[in-house]
C-alpha cells in the first residue's frame, strides 16, 4: 500500500459518486483542494491538478467501524494505533472505535485522554470506547460522566460480558444521562464454560468442547430487558445466531434506542469451515451454522441488523499457532471487510450496492453521533473509492495490520478498496 500526503489540488475523474445519505448514485467528477472538498461537477484538468482516473469505480464516504482492537496500551506486539490506522485504511475505513480490553484497560479520564492524544497523530480519526466497569471486573461502574468528557464515545466491557444484572443496569440508567450507547459482549459464561466454538453437528464430528447458540441469545435477552426497564441506549456488537435475532427484531419494533452490528466473519462463514481446525476461525461468539448465517443476511436486509463491524481482533503467530483449545480467540478483519461482504451480500444475495454502503458509513456513524454528510463542500476529506466488481484473492501481501490471522487468507473477494483519503493523505491499495 503506498501512503503519501495529497497535492494541493486533486481531481477525482469520471467516478460514480454514491452519496449514503442522499441515497443517489452519479457520475461526477470530485474536486479536493488543501485535503478539503472543493466542488463536484464535470472539470477539465489543469496542469497543476493531480488527476486520479475513477472510471469505473465508486466514489463514496470513508467507511466507519464500531468495533475494533488495536491492543495499545500493553500489547503493541499485537497491534498499535498506528499499525492498526494502516489496516484501516487499507479496508476503505477513516474512522475506527476501538475496544477498551487493552492492558491497561481503557477505564479512566486519563486512558482515554491517553488515545485521543495518540489518535491525532495516526493517519485515521481513532475514537476510544471506555470501559463499563473498572478493570473489567465486572463490579464498579467506571467514571463515565469524566471519561466521557475527555473523548469517550460509548462504554462496553467487550471481551468479558457483564454478568451482574444490577450493574449492567446501573451502566444503562447511567448512559441515560449522556444519551450514549452501552455495548455488552453477550456470552453467558455459565454456559460457555470451556467452549470453543458453536455446539451442533461440527462440534460433535470434531470432538471440540462448544456451547449453544442460548449462551448468546440468553445474555441478549437480559441485555434488551434491561434496556426496556431503563429507557437506555444498548447496541448489540457482533450478532451472530438466529435465536438473538428474534429478541432483537421484537425489541426493536417498539424501542428505538436499540441498535445491532454483525461482522464479516459472521456472515462468510459457517461452522462447517472449522473442520481444517483452523485456529483463525476461533472467535467468540464463535461461527455458527449455514441456518445461522442465512438468518443474519436475512436481518441486514430487513433492517435487524444496522450495520457491519470488524471485531479486528490481532494476535501473534505464536499464540494462533497453539492448538485449538488455547489458542486465544480473534481474528483481524479490517483489511479483509469490504471484498467479503460485497461478495456475501451483493454479489450472492442480491443486496442493493446503496445499502451496502450504509451499512458502513452512515450507519454506524449514526450510532455513535458522527452525523457530518462527508460530501459537502468545505468538509475534510474522508473518502473511499472502490471497484465493486473487482474478483480477487486475498493474501497475507494484502494485511498492513502487525497481525496475520487472518482466516480469509487464500479466499476470492469481490469488490475491493483501491484509494482511501483521510486527514489530507491518500492510500493507494
Amino acid at each position: 500500500m503506498d501512503f503519501s500526503k495529497l497535492k494541493k489540488q486533486v481531481i477525482l475523474k469520471g467516478g460514480k459518486i454514491l452519496d449514503p445519505i442522499e441515497n443517489t448514485i452519479k457520475k461526477s467528477d470530485l474536486v479536493l483542494e488543501d485535503g478539503k472538498i472543493k466542488a463536484l461537477g464535470k472539470f477539465n484538468s489543469n496542469k497543476s491538478a493531480h488527476l486520479i482516473d475513477c472510471k469505473g469505480l465508486i466514489i463514496t464516504h470513508g467507511f466507519c467501524d464500531l468495533h475494533a482492537h488495536f491492543r495499545e496500551p500493553g500489547r503493541e506486539d499485537k497491534e498499535t494505533l498506528e499499525s492498526g490506522s494502516m489496516a484501516a485504511l487499507a479496508g476503505g475505513f477513516t474512522r475506527v472505535c476501538v475496544m477498551p480490553n487493552t492492558n491497561p484497560p481503557i477505564d479512566s479520564p486519563e486512558v482515554i485522554r491517553y488515545i485521543v492524544d495518540r489518535s491525532e497523530e495516526c493517519p485515521i480519526y481513532i475514537h476510544p470506547i471506555g470501559a463499563i466497569t473498572k478493570g473489567q471486573e465486572g463490579n464498579e461502574l467506571t467514571e463515565m460522566g469524566t471519561m466521557l468528557s475527555e473523548g469517550a464515545v460509548a462504554f462496553s466491557d467487550d471481551g468479558l460480558p457483564v454478568t451482574n444484572s444490577a450493574i449492567m443496569r446501573n451502566a444503562l440508567e447511567y448512559g441515560t444521562m449522556f444519551d450514549i450507547p452501552i455495548i455488552n459482549h453477550a456470552e453467558d459464561l455459565c454456559l460457555k464454560q470451556d467452549a470453543v466454538m458453536h455446539e451442533g453437528k461440527v462440534s460433535t464430528h470434531l470432538g471440540l468442547p462448544s456451547s449453544p447458540d442460548l449462551t448468546e441469545s440468553n445474555m441478549v435477552h437480559r441485555d434488551l430487558s434491561l434496556t426496556d426497564l431503563t429507557g437506555g441506549r444498548l447496541h448489540v456488537p457482533h450478532v451472530s445466531s438466529s435465536k438473538s435475532l428474534d429478541h432483537i427484531r421484537i425489541a426493536k419494533r417498539k424501542n428505538d434506542k436499540v441498535t445491532a452490528e454483525v461482522t464479516p466473519h459472521h456472515l462468510f462463514f459457517t461452522d462447517n469451515d472449522l473442520q481444517k481446525f483452523d485456529t483463525n476461525l476461533k472467535v467468540a461468539p464463535p461461527i455458527r451454522t449455514t441456518s445461522d448465517q442465512k438468518a443474519l443476511i436475512k436481518a441486514l436486509k430487513d433492517g435487524t441488523l444496522d450495520c457491519i463491524a470488524t471485531d479486528h481482533a490481532p494476535h501473534t503467530i505464536e499464540e494462533k499457532e497453539g492448538t485449538f483449545d488455547l489458542a486465544p480467540f480473534g481474528m483481524i478483519g479490517l483489511e479483509s471487510c469490504f471484498g467479503a461482504v460485497n461478495k456475501v451480500l451483493v454479489k450472492e444475495n442480491n443486496l442493493d450496492q446503496l445499502d451496502l454502503i450504509q451499512m458502513l458509513t452512515t450507519r454506524p456513524r449514526k450510532i455513535m453521533g458522527f452525523n457530518d454528510n462527508l460530501l459537502d463542500i468545505g468538509v475534510n476529506a474522508e473518502l473511499t473509492i472502490i471497484d465493486p466488481n473487482e474478483e480477487w484473492i486475498f493474501s497475507r501481501a494484502d494485511i498492513q495490520s502487525k497481525s496475520y490471522n487472518s482466516p480469509f487468507i487464500g479466499q476470492n473477494m469481490y469488490g475491493r478498496v483501491k484509494y482511501t483519503i483521510c486527514k489530507d493523505h491518500i492510500s493507494v491499495i
